[in-house]
């Protein structure tokens, strides 16, 4: 009788990183991982069965050297990655590889990537925030712990330095473990983060997995189930909470497109794949809350040409608790991190979850910069002289608020020269309420611009050179001009 696990069979055709291939018995099933080449060194994973003999697969690997006749062994098991306690300071590829140049983990078990969500008879109804130490989030769109929140944007409008900051304020805390997953990101990222955990000491509780942009579509397809593997060892065996990071979703759905269109399914609106909600649930309802501790999700999603419309980005935002909207028009204005407040919600914003003083100050802060907003097209057109006395006090404390929840991060020390702040959350509500009852009437709002804590203001104000400068513009866009960002250099 022949042996399941070493069945043979021959590559009958290739077509990129699809690959068709023909067994005379014992048709491996689906997710089992078979190689091949002349070394073995070429890995794929069965995506479908054709007929009784032949079946489809997707490379993990570049299939240079492949050829028609390859012999083609069947492992009978599917692709696993190592979990235990002795991965904690390292970085892995998708084959569960280590990529630090050191050598591979002792004492680890290998576990399957493909595992099932945990049942509803096993997940937690309780709900609690997850404070981040970052004032614009904790205040306005507090995070869901056991949740999943999302970072939406375009290119470069801060989405991996507000991910990166994240971990900084998280790592160590609560005897937590940080997951860090790259899928089809760039390598020079995954390099600075690497080394800046490594100089903060923050490594020995992070554990990182990567699958990059250079790596063919079905190795970026299979790394954010890889993650979740080992996130969930640390949840289920170790009782520990995890906090999981995923820059970039969007590419995992750009992986499962190129897929898709390889195994040559018709796509789609705008070219996606008509598998898309599935994939992507089978990925997300991975992450929860449960008896035995939360995975706490905080997912980087890149919005193809600032579209919120976008198929991606619609299927993401029906998994999340939290949705962080990401501006350029912040982002240009230098006012970091750049959300946009009024895009941005919180499932936990309600009286129940987050408490009553904290709801209504929320709900206030809304108002105001929502106000404030409706003005904008009155002030650029009659300028700030036409408006009643209290749209003017409201533009004022909205132009304040804005810059108060401005913060300077750890994660950008060295490119700003401001030293990195974590504000915790009562420190950040108050802040809000002093500024809200007129505290600070006659602040200039450049003080405001950068600190953490309201009490920084003081500190602000006897370091200002008294030179209070005109900063409400006319047109009212809502610029940090340059000379108010030289003297909040000088002021900090």
């Amino acid at each position: 009788m022949v042996d399941k696990n070493l069945s043979t069979g021959k590559v009958t055709r290739i077509r990129g990183s699809v690959v068709d291939i023909f067994f005379q018995n014992d048709l491996p099933a689906i997710n089992t991982l078979l190689l091949t080449g002349k070394d073995n060194e070429i890995k794929i994973e069965v995506y479908t069965q054709l007929d009784g003999n032949h079946l489809r697969g997707v490379s993990l690997n570049p299939t240079q050297g492949l050829s028609r006749g390859m012999a083609v062994t069947s492992t009978g098991k599917q692709l696993s990655v190592p979990v235990g306690k002795s991965i904690m300071g390292r970085m892995f590829d998708v084959f569960g590889n280590p990529i630090d140049h050191q050598e591979s983990p002792k004492d680890v078990t290998w576990k399957s990537i493909h595992q099932s969500p945990p049942p509803l008879s096993q997940r937690s109804t309780k709900s609690e925030v997850f404070i981040t130490g970052i004032k614009a989030i904790d205040v306005l769109i507090p995070l869901e712990r056991g949740g999943k929140a999302g970072l939406f944007g375009g290119a470069g409008v801060g989405k991996t330095v507000l991910l990166t900051e994240i971990i900084h304020n998280m790592v160590g805390h609560d005897k937590g473990v940080s997951m860090f997953c790259g899928i089809g990101e760039r390598c020079r990222e995954g390099n600075e983060l690497y080394n800046t955990m490594k100089d903060a000491d923050l490594l020995k509780d992070m554990v990182m997995l990567f699958g990059q942009m250079n790596e063919p579509p079905g190795a970026r397809f299979r790394v954010g189930h890889a993650a979740l593997t080992m996130a969930e060892y640390f949840r289920d065996e170790e009782h520990r909470d995890v906090l999981l990071l995923i820059d970039n979703i969007f590419r995992f759905i750009q992986a499962g497109m190129e897929v898709s269109g390889l195994m040559g399914q018709m796509p789609s609106r705008l070219g996606y794949q008509p598998t898309m909600g599935t994939e992507l649930s089978e990925l997300e309802e991975r992450i929860a809350y449960t008896n035995s501790g939360a995975i706490t999700s905080i997912q980087a999603v890149y919005v193809p040409a600032d579209d919120l419309t976008d198929p991606a980005a619609v299927h993401t935002f029906s998994h999340l608790s939290a949705s962080i909207a990401l501006s350029r028009k912040k982002a240009s204005e230098g006012l970091y991190p750049s959300i946009d407040f009024l895009q941005s919600n919180s499932k936990m914003t309600t009286p129940e979850i987050i408490g009553e003083r904290h709801y209504k100050l929320a709900q206030q802060i809304r108002q105001t910069l929502a106000q404030y907003e409706e003005l904008k097209d009155i002030i650029s057109m009659l300028g700030m002289e036409q408006l009643s006395v209290k749209d003017r006090n409201t533009v004022t404390q909205a132009r304040k608020l804005e810059r108060f929840l401005t913060q300077p991060f750890f994660a950008t020390e060295q490119f700003s020269g401001i030293k990195g702040k974590q504000v915790s959350l009562d420190d950040a509500l108050d802040g809000c309420e002093r500024i809200l009852t007129d505290e600070f009437k006659d602040v200039p709002e450049s003080a405001f611009y950068m600190i953490g804590s309201i009490d920084d203001i003081k500190q602000t104000e006897k370091k200002d050179d008294g030179k209070n400068e005109k900063s409400k513009a006319d047109d009212g866009t809502d610029p940090t001009s340059k000379t108010e960002n030289k003297v909040v250099a000088k002021t900090l």
